[in-house]
């Protein structure tokens, strides 16, 4: 019996591709992870964004990030499939340790997203201030 454990996999998809074919790639992915004995927790499509340095050519690219739980020979399997995808532009598999999970954890209350209701609370708070002299 082989136990299973957390990963996650970040991929960039060519953002130049059309909005379609930007879903099949990430359904594409999606569907390879459960065929090869995974099971998916949760997804986080972050979207277009101007990459640090061009990759094949390409300036753009569509992030997303996948948890999932699997058994180790899984990973492997999954690689082989998402090595020759030629929309993908990268890929990383990373497992999540209890000590990365802790640290994910740490950095998620200090943090505050943009947009986030924090975000929006003191942006308001500023603006009655400003209303206020």
């Amino acid at each position: 019996m082989e136990t299973t454990k957390l990963y996650e996999c970040t991929v960039i998809v060519d953002g130049g591709l059309q909005d379609e074919a930007i879903a099949a790639a990430m359904e594409m992915v999606q569907k390879t992870i459960t065929a090869k004995g995974g099971s998916i927790s949760s997804v986080l499509e972050i979207g277009r964004r101007k990459m640090a340095y061009p990759i094949r050519k390409k300036t753009i690219g569509y992030y997303a990030h996948i948890e999932f739980t699997a058994a180790t020979p899984v990973i492997a399997e999954v690689e082989k499939v998402l090595r020759y995808e030629d929309d993908l532009l990268r890929y990383l598999i990373i497992h999540l340790t209890s000590g990365l999970l802790e640290m994910r954890k740490r950095v998620e209350k200090y943090s505050v997203v943009i947009g986030s209701p924090e975000d929006a609370a003191a942006a308001e708070a500023s603006e009655s201030g400003k209303d206020a002299k």
